[in-house]
């Protein structure tokens, strides 16, 4: 599975982003997807995840209320949409996406479930 991120890029606190994955593969709607992050000199943290057929959603706290994951099986693609941004939300986002295995309500918050990563793209948010 090869996955594009995109819709990343500059914006003022308190505006909005919506950022957009596609998968390469046919079968997407085998995989359990999420959203991770990284700024600079941390480690990359959990955002969101959303499982196999869409049905389930898991948020980090600082993200829940603000973050809505969401998937598009026909289109092989899963969004994040992002409100109320933060200058702490700063950071490269990547879309990640896990094999096959796994409950159909499934979601995982650890990138080590996780087996596909996308190239990451970048959110700015100034204040």
């Amino acid at each position: 599975v090869q996955l594009q991120a995109s819709g990343g890029g500059l914006v003022q606190a308190g505006g909005s982003l919506r950022l957009s994955c596609a998968a390469s593969q046919r079968t997407f709607v085998s995989n359990a997807m999420g959203w991770f992050r990284q700024a600079p000199g941390r480690e990359r943290e959990f955002v969101a995840a959303i499982s196999r057929g869409g049905e389930s959603t898991y948020y980090a706290d600082s993200v829940k209320g603000r973050f809505t994951i969401s998937r598009d099986n026909a289109k092989n693609t899963v969004y994040l949409q992002m409100n109320s941004l933060k200058p702490e939300d700063t950071a490269v986002y990547y879309c990640a996406a896990r094999g096959g295995s796994g409950g159909y309500y499934s979601t995982y918050a650890s990138h080590l479930e996780y087996d596909y990563w996308g190239q990451g793209t970048q959110v700015t948010v100034s204040s």
